[in-house]
């Protein structure tokens, strides 16, 4: 610790120990906690209660939690380190109202623990908990009281601090803290209802990931007990849990599967669907759990259903699902709950009738369904079942019901099946029952692009443009785009009054562009007029839109086609280059500046080849090089913002500077002074444009000038000044002390740093 801080502190605590002192705001309290934490991690805590005893006493005797706020006293817990193995801290961990404060007390408990147990003598420590040191056994037979305790919160803090020991700490004295406490967390569930399930849930998935304790087979007889006892919300995070496990016993893991495939089959069968269709519990957990009740209330009812299909779409692209993944019945148990939701299921149960009333209409199982009916597209499934996969996304679609953020997700699914249902590689078009729902879903297209609704329109152009850029070449595809009227409607609407979807027009328009796709206009009006280019039309999107947005987006495609040639900017790249950048460098959005730059990169590279380990570049070619980029301005751009106000801006033009000074100049290459050219009067404009004067132009530069200039530059020290954060001086723990000392007057008036 730094000698003015040590100092410093006990006076602080002095003022954090007394009521009656008006303390600092949370700001400078959180920070303080900050710096504490990162003393007391590094080891740093016993020196320092060594060397400053009060702050002991400030711990044990003088402060009163009811005094603090929580983050003082979990600033003082923090800095106690191993001295906390007392009374104290089992008062604040038994019955503190504050949520922070007995996370605090739990993660010094642990932390007091690992102290005491690891080390040089760890190879020495008993397995059982009773041979332990004092302050361990002491620990310990308090989350033995805890467990015992019919109180739900102590029984919740001891469980919260056994997963905190797990999940942190891998010494062998983890072992004999679970072979002593692990029979009563057993014992829990002999209880009615079983306390703090969440709680328990997080144990034993922290035990099942501890390489110490993965191997005790109590481990996973416990767990399979807890999927029994638990309701299927309740276990459905440990099941989940459990599937993701590299290691783990079959069996549990086929109960596990059948937990979270419990509400689906259940959906299954309240539908009645066809005879015939594999029933999702077969090999699972068939006589695991009974599948005719569901949550009574409607709000139980969706959570369970939003909760096994958030963890079934985690799982199913995890190289260790369950297998076989039963492709075809998940298939049909989410368009069988897509249709409950729009009411276009036809139940002939009480079951299902019990369904529909619940979920018709309920965007939140809706929104679940179709992100995991997405994922669903990565695997295969019958012809009938993809059948009714694209008719249930087309009614979403069409649907005036839907409501824009179900829209959106029914868009990004149709996507995701389309693009599963391309040819394969080498052929030009869609599988033909795609293609002939790409013809209905344009038709869709076109009159969600003329919604009233501005996140209508916007998910419509973000589909589009996504479609364009998987699917612009296949001739399927394009054949339909271009017969539809939609390439018109996306030019229109760069002219939208919501920014947003002008930026998301712009996106769409750089696809279709890419690909030829953007015809001239179709009706005799528009002929009539001379039609500018997406190129032109994009130019003025970047120089008179009044939102940040749209101009943002203009430069990411402008980069785009510079990268990959678009023939627009093939004809004449210097120009294009020197137009883009002169209006990206007078911008006032300082991502559009970066983009700029990121713009002025690509070129870079284009002239230069990309770096590397031969990364200075031929001496014929770098001449040429040069003196394209001082033809384009480019240096006058990259220097102006190696001084820019917003640090991003800055950096990038650090970095492309750096990029450019490796590929002209060779690391052994050594220039005499006075022989180079005279760079006097550029040097000078950069210094004034350091110093915030920022009206002079360097006029025109010669490429020998620009090499001399970026020799004599430290761009590495800037760089590595532009990394820090802008109040890293303002930051520091002295300053922070000094402030809050000079809160309450300790200070004197020339002693605070105040800013």
């Amino acid at each position: 610790m730094d000698p003015e801080c040590a100092r410093l502190l006990p006076a602080l605590c002095d003022v954090l120990a007394d009521p009656r002192q008006p303390v600092a705001d949370d700001t400078c309290l959180e920070k303080l906690l900050d710096w504490f934490k990162a003393v007391t991690e590094a080891g740093s805590s016993l020196l320092l209660l060594q060397d400053h005893p009060c702050l002991v006493e400030l711990l044990f005797h003088v402060l009163k939690p009811q005094d603090l706020s929580s983050r003082i006293l979990s600033f003082v817990l923090r800095l106690a380190g191993i001295f906390a193995a007392q009374e104290n801290c089992f008062q604040y961990l038994q019955g503190d109202p504050s949520l922070f404060v007995a996370s605090a007390a739990g993660q010094l408990l642990v932390r007091v623990l690992d102290l005491a147990l690891c080390g040089p003598a760890e190879g020495h420590i008993s397995l059982q908990a009773w041979d332990w040191p004092a302050c361990a056994r002491k620990i310990v037979c308090h989350l033995e009281d805890c467990l015992r305790s019919e109180a739900t919160p102590r029984v919740t803090q001891a469980l919260h601090v056994l997963t905190t020991a797990f999940g942190h700490c891998h010494g062998l004295w983890t072992q004999g803290l679970w072979v002593q406490l692990s029979p009563l967390v057993a014992r829990l569930l002999e209880k009615d209802p079983v306390p703090a399930p969440h709680a328990l849930v997080d144990l034993l998935l922290s035990v099942a990931r501890s390489s110490m304790l993965s191997s005790d087979p109590g481990l996973w007889e416990t767990a399979a007990q807890t999927l029994s006892r638990l309701s299927p919300t309740q276990a459905g995070p440990l099941a989940a849990g459990i599937l993701k496990l590299q290691d783990c016993p079959q069996a549990l893991r086929i109960q596990a599967f059948g937990v979270l495939l419990q509400p689906l089959a259940f959906v299954l069968e309240a539908t009645a669907q066809a005879p015939g269709m594999p029933g999702l519990l077969e090999g699972a957990a068939g006589d695991l759990m009974a599948v005719d009740t569901l949550p009574p209330s409607k709000s139980a009812c969706v959570g369970l259903l939003c909760s096994a299909l958030a963890h079934l779409e985690l799982l199913q692209p995890l190289p260790q699902r369950p297998s076989p993944w039963p492709q075809a019945p998940l298939l049909a148990a989410v368009v069988a709950i897509l249709r409950l939701c729009n009411g276009s299921a036809a139940p002939n149960s009480e079951a299902g009738g019990r369904l529909c009333a619940m979920l018709g209409g309920c965007v939140r199982v809706q929104r679940a369904a179709l992100d995991f009916l997405g994922v669903l597209s990565q695997g295969l499934g019958p012809q009938e079942l993809v059948t009714q996969v694209f008719a249930i996304l087309l009614e979403y679609l069409v649907s005036p019901d839907s409501s824009p953020t179900v829209l959106k997700k029914a868009f990004q699914a149709t996507l995701c099946w389309l693009l599963s249902s391309a040819a394969p590689p080498g052929c030009c078009d869609l599988e033909p029952y795609a293609q002939l729902v790409l013809g209905e879903l344009l038709s869709v297209l076109r009159k969600r692009l003329c919604s009233p609704c501005w996140e209508v329109r916007d998910s419509g152009l973000e589909f589009l443009t996504q479609m364009t850029r998987h699917q612009g070449g296949q001739a399927g595809f394009r054949q339909a785009l271009l017969a539809s009227e939609v390439p018109e409607l996306t030019r229109q609407l760069l002219q939208d009054p919501e920014s947003y979807v002008r930026a998301s027009a712009v996106a769409a328009v750089g696809q279709l562009s890419s690909w030829g796709l953007l015809a001239a206009p179709s009706s005799p009006e528009h002929a009539a007029t001379p039609q500018k280019t997406p190129l032109e039309e994009l130019l003025l999107v970047l120089t008179t839109d009044s939102e940040g947005f749209p101009r943002r987006a203009v430069m990411r495609v402008f980069t785009e086609w510079l990268r990959d040639g678009y023939a627009d900017v093939a004809e004449d790249p210097e120009r294009f280059v020197a137009r883009v950048l002169q209006a990206a460098s007078g911008d006032l959005d300082w991502e559009v500046r970066v983009q700029g730059l990121e713009l002025a990169l690509a070129f870079l590279e284009q002239l230069l080849g990309p770096c590397g380990p031969s990364a200075v570049a031929p001496p014929g070619a770098l001449a040429q090089a040069l003196q394209a980029l001082c033809r384009v301005q480019l240096f006058e751009f990259a220097f102006r913002s190696l001084f820019d106000c917003d640090r991003p801006v800055a950096q990038k033009s650090c970095d492309l500077l750096l990029f450019l000074r490796a590929k002209a100049i060779p690391s052994s290459n050594s220039q005499e002074a006075g022989d180079g050219p005279d760079v006097t009067s550029v040097e000078a404009a950069l210094r004034r444009w350091q110093a915030g004067e920022q009206g002079q132009p360097l006029g025109e530069l010669a490429p020998e000038a620009v090499l001399a200039v970026l020799r004599s530059m430290d761009l590495e020290a800037l760089q590595d000044t532009l990394a820090e954060s802008s109040d890293h001086v303002e930051r520091s723990p002295q300053s922070l002390l000094q402030d809050m000392l000079a809160t309450v007057g300790v200070l004197g008036d020339n002693e605070a740093d105040c800013y």
